[in-house]
């Protein structure tokens, strides 16, 4: 079975073949096209060649795209963006550690192809739509794009003889490395009341098969690559276009005050609560302290340049960490499935934190950026209202056939979320105006 392919022990032994046999098995067979291809590489093209996977680019990573301003403009990352940037990185990482490069840029490729508009604000208001009928996480909406949502493949119902969608129909191995958070809501293996979660109650039937084998709780190998890749990408990117953007005063960072308010952000959100400010400002005073630490940003040409080679540094810096210390533990092998742990060392995590808490200090705490997100939830609140009350009139013909087909209230108000979360962030706005009559 998928996911028996190791121990737990701190030197396991890894298995001389990467994958078990059923890795590689689909939810509904099919024959390959194109022989030759592995099952990875029809994964990834599947990803790549979605239409969910293109919708990124108008959803929003830190600030809305689209939005051109004296102080951000259009080279700003997308969700879309950010997710090419996390596949590069993690398909290199992966390469590096003996994974099937091809499919940890598949979870890397998809990871976030769930996320509402209005990134993580548009997350916590259709989760508050959708309280009663399961909530709402990026991650298990992800999961349910790519084995329920996204057409690409049908199977017959036994049941009434219609075409049922299977999604994009990706390997077992695929979707498990796609998946953060393998577990249902309210079902976080050490804290119970953690928002995440992975799968919605009525795709368990897929997530139990794609999990077949695995040990409860625990992400595959694949998977931490992926989910460390996403954290190193976003954590350098953010910081690189707060900075181009003029958000971020490099020599703010060295005031005792402006430290204090990072750290505040950090500890809780991006480090363990409790976690000592004091490593925390070492994490910072070592990335300040080396030679290409882009001091006195101008956003000169030169300036520029150097920037540029310190989002590279960084990126190499946390990766070369993760993949020596695995190495440490782990011998030189390849490491795949269930037959190993991604070693970060706790350095390198805190460096990328500090990272993450100055975009999240400069840039997602700016004033005006909450008057937009207060903005984006009542936009959000009133179309999902809206929809309700004139479904299925509204929705797009996809959902439309599910509403319409759906078996109950709380059925049918999925297929609402489920069309929200489609959405583009100017496509939500465009759908909220024609609603409302265009009164906002």
């Amino acid at each position: 079975m998928a996911g028996t392919t190791g121990t737990t022990s701190s030197h396991p032994t890894v298995p001389p073949s990467p994958y078990a046999a059923d890795a590689t098995e689909r939810w509904a067979a099919e024959p390959d096209k194109r022989p030759g291809r592995t099952a990875f590489q029809r994964d990834r093209a599947r990803v790549l060649h979605s239409a969910a996977l293109r919708r990124l680019a108008g959803k929003t990573q830190v600030v809305t795209p689209g939005t051109r301003n004296q102080d951000w403009d259009a080279s700003a990352r997308t969700r879309l963006t950010h997710s090419l940037e996390c596949a590069q990185v993690g398909r290199e990482l992966g390469a590096a550690l003996g994974c099937d490069p091809d499919l940890v840029e598949t979870a890397c490729l998809a990871h976030d192809m769930g996320h509402p508009p209005f990134g993580h604000n548009g997350e916590q208001a259709l989760n508050e739509f959708a309280e009663d009928c399961g909530g709402f996480e990026g991650n298990a909406q992800s999961l349910r794009l790519l084995t329920r949502i996204e057409p690409k493949r049908f199977v017959t119902s036994e049941e009434t003889g219609e075409p049922v969608s299977v999604g994009l129909n990706l390997t077992r191995a695929a979707l498990d490395a796609a998946t953060k958070y393998p577990w249902p809501r309210g079902a976080h293996p050490t804290e119970p009341a953690s928002a995440k979660f992975g799968v919605y109650e009525d795709d368990l039937p897929v997530f139990a098969w794609a999990r077949q084998g695995a040990p409860a709780g625990r992400t595959c190998f694949e998977a931490q690559v992926m989910d460390w890749s996403d954290d190193v990408a976003y954590s350098v990117h953010d910081f690189e276009d707060g900075l181009h953007a003029g958000h971020v005063d490099p020599a703010a960072l060295s005031s005792p005050t402006e430290r204090d308010a990072i750290w505040a952000v950090a500890i809780g959100r991006y480090v363990p609560a409790g976690t000592d400010p004091a490593e925390l400002s070492a994490a910072l005073d070592r990335l300040m302290g080396q030679r290409w630490w882009p001091h006195g940003y101008d956003g000169s040409a030169v300036a520029q340049g150097r920037l540029k080679d310190a989002t590279s540094q960084l990126i190499g810096r946390f990766c070369l960490a993760a993949e020596g210390a695995t190495r440490q533990a782990y011998g030189t092998g390849p490491l795949t499935r269930y037959g190993a742990e991604l070693v970060v060392p706790r350095e390198a995590r805190h460096e990328c934190a500090v990272l993450k808490a100055v975009a999240d200090r400069y840039v997602m705490q700016r004033a005006e950026q909450e008057t937009l997100r207060a903005d984006q939830r009542i936009v959000l609140a009133e179309l999902a209202g809206a929809l309700t009350a004139g479904a299925p009139e509204g929705l797009d013909p996809q959902f439309r056939a599910l509403f319409e087909t759906a078996a109950d209230d709380r059925a049918r108000k999925r297929v609402i979320v489920d069309q929200i979360a489609s959405l583009t962030d100017a496509a939500a706005r465009s759908l909220h105006s024609g609603l409302r009559g265009g009164t906002r």
